[in-house]
């Protein structure tokens, strides 16, 4: 198992909120980020809103050059970083840069960059094509850059594994830690692809809902008329530390990270396997991982994307896995306020774990209105919950059948 890893810094850019206490606030509240979308004219498209961050300004973070060459997803993940580093307070007592590692996750980077220098190139040709187009979009460049911000040195990559990605980030910075190749990691997702272009792929293949009359209503986990998930973009990084390090520097500890499971569910390129069989695994794994059993489980912020089958299959997958246990946990979905984040979803809802563990609070699954009988767990529908949380596990399963379970346990020295 090697050494301890605790949480001990949190980020985000949502939409919902700009920081940590907004995003939380928000979830909270039940209040929904979707609405019509601003960012562009959507109205030759089929599905016009989304969940997209608002009134978010660069300028606070990066100067007015480097928001002009850096695309959307890494303003976002440059934002979470300054966050989470500011709130973990090392205050000069950081390890060497070499013992510093950045993995952040994105499942698909600067499409909005990609869309825009495509169009300069067929409409003005070649020449105008931005020498910095290709680290611009590139999803490994918000781990890049930050660890150039920070004088990071140590473990430097991106994971991409849809919408996965940064659960994996994640996954992977914890077994560095424990390994000992690294004392601190910077890590999470960054995702900013709410783009004519991913708007009209993932509508034209029926993934998203379309209820564009109603959009605050359009996201709807385990519901009976569920009808496809909803857009969101954002980032969410978190601080992990070796446990041994944050002692010594007396750093505030939110959290343990305990346990990492991943499988493949090798059925098809965007269904889950039928009754959500490599989710079970995912989940297993991460318990094994762990060390826990079912019972000491109390929350699991699920996939729940709010698509029929994918909702169907991670309900039977929690089934089997937690048994009887199963109707005594909460299994929520926070996608029903933020939409789906796609890579930066995992580390938005591992950090929202972390969240009900610290305040004792289990936000809602909103849009609650026709209960799905094959979905019947407690999602804590339309209102959160108090409750107690000493450990809670993290879904995140992306296209391509990548399963990752993460577990985060209240910390005890």
């Amino acid at each position: 198992m090697g050494r301890r890893v605790v949480v001990t810094g949190l980020g985000m850019v949502s939409p919902l909120g700009l920081s940590v206490t907004e995003t939380w606030q928000g979830l909270l509240a039940g209040r929904s980020g979707a609405a019509p979308i601003q960012r562009f004219d959507p109205s030759n498209l089929d599905v016009r809103f989304g969940c997209e961050v608002k009134n978010f300004d660069p300028l606070k973070f990066i100067d007015r050059k480097e928001a002009k060459r850096y695309d959307l997803f890494l303003q976002y993940a440059i934002a979470a970083a300054e966050q989470a580093v500011a709130d973990a307070a090392f205050n000069g007592a950081r390890p060497a840069p070499e013992r510093i590692g950045v993995i952040i996750g994105s499942g698909i980077g600067g499409i909005m960059t990609f869309e825009e220098q495509c169009k300069l190139y067929l409409t003005q040709g070649p020449n105008r094509v931005s020498p910095f187009f290709v680290p611009m979009f590139i999803p490994d460049i918000a781990a890049g850059v930050i660890s150039i911000r920070l004088g990071a040195k140590g473990p430097n990559f991106c994971t991409v594994s849809a919408c996965a990605s940064s659960a994996h980030a994640l996954g992977e910075s914890l077994r560095l830690i424990q390994s000992g190749e690294a004392d601190v990691m910077v890590t999470g997702g960054a995702e900013a692809a709410i783009t004519p272009l991913a708007i009209a792929g993932f509508s034209n293949m029926k993934a998203l809902s379309t209820r564009n009359e109603a959009p605050e209503c359009a996201s709807r986990p385990f519901d009976k008329e569920r009808d496809g998930f909803v857009m969101g973009d954002g980032a969410a990084l978190v601080i992990l530390e070796a446990l041994e390090h944050a002692t010594s520097r007396g750093a505030r500890i939110y959290g343990e990270l305990v346990g990492y499971g991943m499988s493949a569910d090798a059925y098809h390129i965007t269904q889950p396997a039928p009754g959500g069989e490599g989710a079970r695994r995912a989940m297993l794994e991460c318990l094994r991982d762990a060390k826990l059993n079912p019972a000491d489980v109390a929350v699991i912020n699920t996939h729940g994307t709010s698509t029929p089958h994918g909702d169907a299959a991670e309900v039977q997958a929690i089934k089997d896995v937690f048994g009887d246990h199963a109707s005594q946990l909460v299994a929520n979905s926070t996608k029903s306020m933020t939409g789906h984040l796609l890579g930066a979803a995992g580390g938005l809802e591992f950090a929202i774990c972390v969240l009900s563990i610290v305040h004792g609070e289990i936000p809602p699954t909103i849009n609650q209105e026709h209960p799905d009988p094959d979905c019947d767990l407690n999602c804590a529908p339309n209102i959160k919950l108090k409750r107690r949380v000493d450990v809670a596990l993290s879904n995140s399963f992306g296209f391509g059948g990548h399963n990752v379970t993460l577990a985060v346990r209240r910390f005890e020295a």
